[in-house]
């Protein structure tokens, strides 16, 4: 059994294949378990009996994909599902669609369209329009692939803020293993199993189990690494240049 405790920031990572995907599909039954079970909020997600809409507001999810109306503005894009399903007054969810903007830094693009909006804002659009059904948990499959290095940057500040403001428990799978620095706990998949878990320090000092699955580290991580084979005395499990530089200062 293994448990995602409330307000963590829980990454996975695996190659591609491991499972990654069709697990966090699992997790709110867009795909069934062939055996064991899934409890969310003391509710077993694969109860026959189980009302699976329902509870599937309770955990929202983000893909690659942006998911947004294009004819709609980004406000009415956050609006629209809270008042439908949430049955939430039209003025409230006005009033929570604003601050989640200020929340993932765009509270001036609440009356533009879209098309008007780069990758990582429309990313960051997706992520508040998930929140704006308060869900208790976020479940993001590599919502940063699509994206370049600043609007990677932009949608992990976005979900980490959320994190310490909402208290939303975030699982996100990526294969940018920067991105996995800020997690409470690392999963590794590999074909289907977990192979590994930790803290991304214990995680990222096993620099060559992780190349024996075909899985990247930090760049700092192997450079402090590599150094550290070369009689450097360093920590193991460097994940920062702040650290790696406070290190070799020392």
């Amino acid at each position: 059994t293994k448990t995602i405790n409330k307000g963590d920031i829980i990454s996975i990572i695996g190659p591609s294949g491991s499972g990654k995907s069709t697990f966090l599909r699992c997790l709110n039954l867009l795909e069934m378990p062939t055996s064991g079970s899934v409890t969310f909020e003391g509710v077993d997600m694969t109860d026959p009996k189980t009302d699976i809409n329902l509870m599937r507001q309770e955990m929202g999810m983000v893909f690659q994909h942006f998911n947004l109306f294009p004819h709609k503005t980004i406000l009415e894009n956050i609006t629209l599902a809270p008042q439908k399903l949430r049955k939430i007054p039209k003025q409230q969810a006005v009033e929570n669609a604003l601050d989640l903007l200020a929340s993932v830094g765009l509270a001036d693009k609440a009356d533009a369209y879209p098309s008007q909006l780069s990758g990582g804002q429309k990313q960051r659009v997706a992520i508040a329009g998930v929140m704006a059904m308060q869900p208790e948990c976020i479940v993001l499959d590599e919502p940063t692939a699509m994206l370049d290095p600043n609007g990677r940057k932009e949608v992990l500040r976005a979900v980490r803020k959320l994190n310490e403001e909402k208290g939303v428990t975030v699982i996100l799978i990526t294969h940018y293993m920067e991105e996995v620095v800020f997690a409470d706990r690392v999963f590794v998949m590999d074909s289907g199993k977990l192979v590994m878990q930790g803290t991304p320090r214990e995680i990222f000092s096993e620099v060559e189990k992780l190349k024996e699955l075909r899985l990247d580290v930090p760049q700092v991580t192997l450079l402090a690494y590599e150094l550290r084979k070369s009689g450097v005395d360093l920590p193991e499990g460097i994940l920062t240049i702040e650290e790696l530089v406070n290190a070799l200062c020392h």
